[in-house]
This record gives C-alpha cells, sequence and structure tokens, in this order.
C-alpha cells in the first residue's frame, strides 16, 4: 500500500535534516541559512517492514515574514490534503514561535495522522525545554535530534503504526498502466481518446488508497487496468502550487502501477519536472513509456524528431534505453502504438531469464572477455548469476571482491543484458555479493 509521509514546519527547523536521516541519503541540502529547501524532496524509507514515501516541504524563497507565512501556509494544506501521516518539525533550542502556532492551528483542524516532533534535542538540558510545545494542542511529542539520529526510532514506530502491510490488490492479476505527468500536458484526454464512450469497455474498479481508481480496460486486443488519480477529486485550494500537487499525487500512482506511461507536452519541451517524475518511476522499479504529446503544434522539419528524442534521452541517462513515442491525442496520432509500446514494456519487465541461461549467455562475458577491472592488485571473480524472485527484474552477480566492483562496470554489464535480452523500457537492478 502506498503511502506518504510529509515533513512540514517554518524554517531553519531541520526538515532537510530529518528528511536525510529517514532515508539514509543526503540529497536534501542542509545549511544554517533559513530557506535553503528550493526544490522540494521526494525519497523512500522503511521500517519494520513497511515502506514509505518521504517528502521534505520546501519551495520557498528568501523574503517577509509575510511571504514565509503564506507558501507555510499553502505547502501545509497540501501535506493536509495529500499524506497520510503529517510530521510538523519545531525547533527546541529557538523555542515555540508564531509561526510555530499557525501551523498548529492548521493541523489540528485536519484529521489527518499529525505527530509533532522536537527536534534538535541534543542534551538532557534540551529535554526540558520540550514541554512548552504541549499548549499546541498537538498531543504527545516526540523529542529527536535530526543529526545524530537519538529519538528518531520511537518517532517511526509511531509513524508506521497504522501502516497496512502486503501488496495492493485490484482484483484480478492484469497489467496495471499508469498515466502520469505534469498538469495540462493532455493525461486525461489520452485516457478518454482510448476508452472512447463505449462505456461497457469500462469497469471501475476500486483501489486500495483513497485517490487509485483502477478502470478495466478491453478493447482493440488489449486488456489491462488503467490507474488514474486525474481529475477524481476536485482541489480545495484555488492557489496551490501545481508542481507539488501533481508530483504528490503522480507517488501513488506510480507506486500502484506496473508499468507508467510519462506524457511530455512537446510543445514545452523537457522540463524538470519531467525529470523529476521520469526519476519517480525508475526508482520504484516501474517500467516506463516516454510519450510527447501535442506534437501536432510543433514547427519541425526533417530533423526535429531525431534531436528531440536525442536530447530526451541524453536528460534520463544513463537509463536511456526507453522507448519514445511521438503522438497529437487531439488527431489520434499513434495513441494506440503507445498502448503496444506499453504492453511490450510490461512483458519485458514480467520476464524471467533461467539460471543455466544468464551462466551460459553473460558469464562468459564477465569472467573471460570483460572481467572486473583489478583493484589494489586483487583481482576480482564473478562465479555465478542468478535472478531473484521479485516483480521486477533483478539479478545477483555472486563474486569474490563484491566491494570493489564500480559504478562503470555496473552500466557495462546492464548494457550487456540489455543487449542479450529485452528489456526496453524497463529498469534493472544489479547486485554483487559474495558467494
Amino acid at each position: 500500500m502506498s503511502n506518504i509521509v510529509a515533513i512540514v514546519g517554518r524554517p531553519n527547523v531541520g526538515k532537510s535534516t530529518l528528511f536525510n536521516r529517514l532515508t539514509g541519503e543526503r540529497k536534501a541540502i542542509v545549511d544554517s541559512t533559513s530557506g535553503v529547501t528550493r526544490d522540494r524532496q521526494y525519497g523512500h524509507s522503511d521500517w519494520n517492514g513497511k515502506q514509505f514515501s518521504v517528502i521534505d516541504t520546501g519551495g520557498y524563497v528568501m523574503g517577509s515574514d509575510d511571504t514565509f507565512e503564506h507558501e507555510i501556509r499553502r505547502q501545509v494544506q497540501l501535506a493536509i490534503d495529500e499524506a497520510d501521516v503529517i510530521l510538523f518539525l519545531v525547533d527546541v533550542r529557538e523555542g515555540l514561535t508564531p509561526m510555530d502556532e499557525d501551523v498548529a492551528d492548521l493541523l489540528r483542524r485536519s484529521t489527518k495522522k499529525v505527530l509533532l516532533v522536537a527536534n534538535k534535542v541534543d542534551d538532557s538540558n534540551m529535554s526540558n525545554n520540550v514541554a512548552e510545545f504541549y499548549q499546541l494542542g498537538l498531543g504527545d511529542i516526540y523529542p529527536i535530534a535530526g543529526i545524530s539520529g537519538s529519538g528518531t526510532g520511537d518517532l517511526l514506530d509511531a509513524v508506521v503504526s497504522d501502516f497496512a502491510d502486503g501488496v495492493i490488490d485490484t482484483g484480478d492479476s492484469l497489467p496495471r498502466i499508469a498515466v502520469v505527468g505534469r498538469p495540462n500536458v493532455g493525461k486525461s484526454s489520452f485516457i478518454n481518446t482510448i476508452t472512447g464512450q463505449e462505456r461497457n469497455i469500462v469497469t471501475p474498479i476500486a483501489g486500495t488508497t483513497r485517490d487509485s481508481i483502477y478502470t478495466h480496460y478491453n478493447m482493440f486486443g488489449f486488456d489491462f487496468n488503467f490507474v488514474d488519480t486525474a481529475g477524481l477529486r476536485k482541489k480545495n485550494k484555488v492557489e496551490e502550487n501545481l508542481e507539488f500537487y501533481s508530483v504528490m499525487r503522480s507517488i501513488r500512482t506510480i507506486e500502484n502501477s506496473d508499468v507508467c506511461i510519462l506524457m511530455l507536452d512537446a510543445s514545452q519541451g523537457l522540463e524538470q519536472q519531467d525529470l523529476n517524475i521520469f526519476s519517480l518511476i525508475s526508482r520504484n522499479n516501474k517500467g516506463v513509456v516516454i510519450v510527447a504529446n501535442k506534437w501536432d503544434l510543433v514547427e519541425k522539419d526533417h530533423k526535429t524528431h531525431k534531436e528531440f528524442e536525442q536530447l530526451i534521452r541524453s536528460r534520463i541517462s544513463p537509463f536511456e534505453d526507453v522507448p519514445v513515442i511521438f503522438t497529437s491525442v487531439i488527431t489520434k496520432q499513434r495513441i494506440f502504438k503507445v498502448l503496444e509500446a506499453a504492453r511490450q514494456v510490461y512483458n519485458s519487465r514480467s520476464r524471467r531469464i533461467t539460471t543455466a541461461e544468464l551462466n551460459e549467455k553473460l558469464l562468459p562475458i564477465v569472467k573471460e572477455q570483460n572481467p572486473p577491472p583489478a583493484v589494489k592488485g586483487k583481482w576480482i571473480k564473478i562465479k555465478y548469476i542468478t535472478q531473484l524472485p521479485t516483480a521486477y527484474p533483478q539479478f545477483v552477480f555472486f563474486c569474490n571482491l563484491p566491494q570493489y566492483i564500480r559504478d562503470p562496470y555496473r552500466r557495462f554489464v546492464e548494457n550487456r543484458m540489455r543487449e542479450l535480452w529485452d528489456f526496453h523500457g524497463v529498469p534493472i537492478t544489479i547486485y554483487f555479493r559474495e558467494k
């Protein structure tokens, strides 16, 4: 089940530090200057076997207190709308501030699970300062030190206590195809066009999350479930950050799918938000088909198609073995080619390669023709390869010194595997382990 945890709070309380702690990465920039987080960060975490997505709310720029208050209020409201658990971070060193009280006022009115987290409790003296935050009326306080990780275990126990175990059940084993992308790129128009007015071919199946709906599509030789969130709920606020909103909803849609059709607006080119969503897809190990829609609006010559495709592949590198299709939903140009590509990617993602075939075809390459380069005078010998029994392609290479395998060699191995077997549009995970 897809769960989203959002970290909210006023500037410089340590949201990015906590984000890095929960995701085990150092993606978010941490600085003592307030307002450093300008691009929102999205990551994954798990605790006691329960996985969830983490969002570090940021995106406001330096300005007056009024600007801060407006941006923070907007982001807290978005978190209330979309997240399952909200971590409200306050700073014990600076104490309770009017801005904290404003955020708490918004959170008290919501029905979402809110955990009040007192950060920067680095010693016992700071522990005594936690009590003043009880007046916010948000219940128990979780004292932590984001830098050292102290107290985060108890916090995570509380975060995942209501999360369900298991995998999403759509009622059948049909492929789950999601259409994702920035607002106004043509997602809903695409779905409306291929489903048409033949209402007997679409049957809504309730999803396990509150905003994922599975629509059964069975026509023209295709049989799968669409995972669609577009237009299902009216937006609560007129003024809202569409970039943030679309990504929060894309997280749920992507995690509930097998293959994602990432739709771009060809008339606007490839934007950073498109790359953010592509990154979400690949990090979740989902199949992907890139669709450049509104191709009819682009002024073009005989080179435009090739140059645009090369631009896309260069920007999504190193995972560039992806179908790229140019469409116009309005003129119905190549829209069924998109479905064919999605079906082929699904089949590739589901492919199982026997251990015998893996070792017969790949072992001579990595053992004799192109073995890993020696490190510190030590030779790395790969002895055995097998595929893991998972929903997406994962492979284990057993060798004597796995710690010396570098990223360039991983990419070399992945490229050879893509040449030997069809993994077009499918992320591959490769592990090197000691036998």
